[in-house]
């Protein structure tokens, strides 16, 4: 469910969804039926667009490729059914909520051999919104943490409470996001990620009101920006950011270093993941599709593009060790001790963190 960067053609595919959509019947959905197609539904700039042309010539399906910008963008999509999609990448807390709706369909592991590839720590993990491995197959894995300017901040940073630091204020930028920036204040009170407990999230709310002063924005793609430019300090990033900002850095020639840290308190381990829809028109071709992705040379091919962590065990063994041994992007078992899967707490839940994160924002 990280940020990943969207381009114009996202806005208009999601433009185009929308008129389809609110006609209750398109064209995609009248076509999908045919052998040799796919409808993928993904976020953008979230593949090696060249692997979509491989399994294309490879296969002879056609592939439909549409882009989506959040999570609850993709679910209003899929739940509409006037685009039928065959294979879609949600995140984590959002295929709880689709399995829990009955929104999608098993998959035939007997189509899908290289899921062997996927490491089983992370089969593992999704049992946590997939309890019994049915419906998804991990795509990408990532942390939450704290990205700090070397030249800015003397201080080793070690914990979501240096975000309250005084020296730092108005270099502070934090998420835009709910569920992020609840984590923050979560983790260092203590509590779940997944609380729905009022008076701990009042609490966590408190907190969020009391750290507002220090902080320059409330921010999403900006975070990558403001820090590779030396316009802040210190900020919550996703660790998918790391070999981006750190190149970027370079190219510019920053006189600085931008170093990234997973707090001792614990964080969110995050995971997207390919699941086929219920009403999916081509389930083999979707098998076939995730099939492909996790062949140890395509998952290492697009990992290089998109940059965030693969779960894709045989891929990370073909990376060079100055990957494999950064910790940024793959974290050790140790760092992320006390962290956690978000997961769906149901539409109760999120009308009270939205509530509560509107007491933050207009405070």
């Amino acid at each position: 469910m990280k940020k990943k960067f969207i381009s114009t053609m996202t806005v208009m595919s999601l433009l185009f969804v929308a008129v389809l959509s609110g006609c209750g019947k398109s064209d995609a959905g009248a076509k999908a039926g045919s052998a040799g197609e796919l409808y993928v539904y993904n976020w953008g700039e979230y593949i090696d667009e060249s692997i979509i042309d491989e399994f294309q010539k490879e296969t002879g399906i056609k592939v439909v490729y549409d882009m989506f910008e959040t999570n609850e963008d993709m679910y209003s999509v899929i739940e509409a059914g006037g685009v039928v999609y065959d294979a879609v990448c949600p995140s984590d807390y959002m295929i709880e909520k689709m399995i829990k709706n009955d929104m999608l369909a098993e998959i035939d592991f007997n189509n899908v051999p290289n899921v062997k590839n996927i490491d089983p720590k992370y089969m593992e993990m999704s049992k946590a919104f997939d309890p019994e491995n049915k419906y998804s197959v991990p795509y990408t894995w990532g942390t939450v943490g704290i990205l700090y300017n070397t030249s800015m901040v003397k201080d080793d940073i070690t914990s979501w409470g240096d975000l309250w630091n005084t020296k730092y204020q108005g270099n502070i930028l934090m998420q835009d996001s709910v569920r992020d920036a609840f984590m923050v204040g979560e983790k260092l009170l203590g509590y779940s990620i997944n609380t729905t407990d009022k008076s701990e999230l009042e609490k966590v709310k408190d907190k969020l009101i009391e750290q507002k002063p220090l902080v320059q924005a409330y921010v999403v793609d900006q975070v990558r920006d403001k820090m590779i430019g030396g316009e802040a300090a210190i900020g919550v990033i996703y660790s998918g950011e790391m070999l981006y900002v750190q190149n970027e850095v370079k190219k510019a020639g920053g006189d600085f270093e931008l170093k990234y840290v997973i707090p001792k308190e614990g964080t969110n381990v995050w995971i997207d993941s390919w699941v086929i829809p219920k009403n999916a028109k081509n389930k083999e071709n979707a098998e076939k599709w995730i099939d492909f992705l996790n062949r140890p040379e395509i998952a290492k091919k697009n990992f290089e593009y998109i940059t965030y962590p693969t779960p894709n065990k045989a891929a990370y063994d073909l990376l060079d060790k100055d990957l494999q041994n950064n910790t940024a992007l793959f974290p050790t078992d140790d760092m992320l001790k006390n962290s956690e899967v978000y997961k769906y707490i149901g539409d109760e839940g999120d009308n009270l963190y939205n509530e509560l994160w509107k007491e933050v924002k207009g405070n």
